[in-house]
């Protein structure tokens, strides 16, 4: 799926009513659905955790607080692109805060020109955040086969005596010349023999 035909999920953490609606023409649905607005950090806890977003932008401050700390934690934690959006004289301070857990700033007033193009950075940083998941998952699969095959060879070893390469051998052969992975073979050997 290319970059214009993905759809993002948007959370906006905010109490400006003004904010909000010249947020909303920025959101159009054939790009961000759903589209999620809470007033509150704690309503936006709640909202996280019930469901994940791609995107979440914080308008600081909030009735209940600040949502810096909020926003590096849902950087940090979740798998969602974060903006937080400060008043100017905050902003240098805040952004050295949050920039290294990767949360994206922005001073406030801003323009809805500013706003879009952050938007596309945005959309640039969750796919790379995607990219890194997919890569992640294929580790953790790679690393989960390499345990199972072990505990097949150790089971091999100990039911039928086998040495260490002699289990191993017996493994990949078993793969080779039945056309499955060593992952099926291995996941048989230890339905056979686990207690």
């Amino acid at each position: 799926m290319g970059l214009k035909e993905r759809v993002y999920s948007v959370l906006i953490v905010s109490a400006s009513r003004t904010f909000n609606d010249a947020l909303q023409p920025l959101l159009p649905e054939s790009k961000y659905t759903p589209v999620k607005l809470v007033t509150s950090i704690s309503l936006a806890k709640q909202v996280l955790t019930e469901r994940s977003f791609d995107y979440v932008i914080v308008n600081s401050p909030l009735p209940d607080d600040a949502g810096i700390r909020f926003a590096i934690d849902t950087s940090r934690s979740r798998k969602a692109v974060v903006l937080l959006l400060v008043r100017s004289e905050l902003h240098e301070e805040v952004h050295d805060r949050v920039v290294e857990h990767g949360v994206f700033t922005l001073p406030k007033p801003t323009s809805k020109q500013l706003i879009a193009m952050v938007l596309g950075w945005m959309s640039s940083a969750r796919e790379r955040l995607r990219e890194s998941q997919k890569k992640t998952l294929s580790i953790e699969e790679k690393i989960g086969e390499i345990r199972l095959v072990n505990r097949a060879k150790w089971l091999l070893i100990h039911h039928l005596q086998m040495t260490e390469p002699e289990a191993h051998r017996h493994i990949e052969k078993q793969a080779m010349n039945r056309c499955i992975s060593k992952r099926t073979v291995a996941q048989e050997i230890v339905d056979r023999y686990a207690e």
